[in-house]
């Protein structure tokens, strides 16, 4: 687990207990009172949201196994926000029907927002991992070609040594008849 996640998701649990007995407690009053703890509520939303944001990059950033655990956990405090949410909108509405179709509306559209936001980085991840392969067989094919040049190039070296090695085994051909002939003049003349 990421310790970095860890911190925030303390700090959210914390924010959203707290949270929750401020709606509580707003319920139960009116006027300038209410509206002040409405504010206060709503700030604390705005706070748990950044962290909930903060959560959310910090366990994109994991490997795999561990992100797929943060994300669950980060859905159900995206649920519990909304919620907390809806209880404000609840509060400060003086009518309920109104309040239940927000509700309705903004929970589908926070669905679609989720799944948008999983696809999202669903796809961000294949890219990265197709230029990830892409620059592997970039490297492989400047490995190959280089490996091509160098097989060429040992492949002169061996003709020349080849041409040399023939060179000199006619010179010494040439030598030896020349010394076979010297050899049979000298016997001939003893």
């Amino acid at each position: 687990m990421s310790e970095v996640f860890e911190g925030y998701e303390r700090q959210y649990c914390e924010i959203s207990a707290s949270l929750s007995r401020k709606c509580t407690a707003a319920a139960a009053l009116d006027g300038e009172q209410k509206k002040q703890k409405v504010s206060e509520i709503k700030s604390g939303v705005e706070d748990a949201e950044s962290l909930i944001r903060k959560m959310d990059l910090e366990a994109r950033s994991l490997q795999p196994s561990v992100k797929a655990v943060l994300l669950n956990k980060l859905r159900e405090y995206k649920s519990d926000l909304n919620n907390l949410k809806s209880e404000v909108k609840r509060i400060t509405s003086p009518n309920a029907k109104n309040v239940a179709r927000e509700e309705l509306l903004e929970s589908g559209m926070a669905d679609t927002l989720a799944v948008s936001a999983d696809q999202r980085g669903r796809l961000l991840v294949s890219t990265e991992r197709l230029n990830q392969s892409s620059e592997r067989i970039k490297e492989s094919r400047r490995t190959m070609l280089e490996t091509e040049e160098l097989g060429v190039s040992i492949l002169q070296d061996l003709h020349q040594q080849r041409q040399s090695l023939l060179h000199a085994h006619n010179t010494l051909h040439g030598v030896d008849d020349n010394i076979g002939k010297k050899q049979e003049g000298s016997c001939v003349h003893v």
